[in-house]
């Protein structure tokens, strides 16, 4: 499922030419996922390395993860169940 949601992020990713001549990418709807590199490769490769950790630190934190495309990360609260 983890790789999935990277998949379909890196489909919503954005890119852009720079002043500078480098490349800038991000992937929108999560908020400080983005990259810059001196080709759009190695943005490309960047900016995927960068929403696994954000994925993997945001997670560990308990932070909501945005649902891509159906896919939710977020844990559920098991409903308990009292003995009678």
């Amino acid at each position: 499922m983890l790789t999935e949601y990277v998949e379909q992020a890196m489909r919503l990713a954005h890119y852009e030419i720079m002043e500078n001549g480098r490349y800038w990418g991000e992937v929108p709807p999560l908020r400080g996922v983005w990259a810059e590199a001196e080709t759009l490769e190695q943005c490309r490769e960047t900016l995927r390395e960068v929403l696994e950790d954000w994925l993997l630190v945001g997670l560990r934190r308990g932070h909501t993860i945005p649902v891509i495309e159906g896919i939710d990360l977020n844990q559920k609260a098991e409903a308990s169940t009292v003995a009678d």
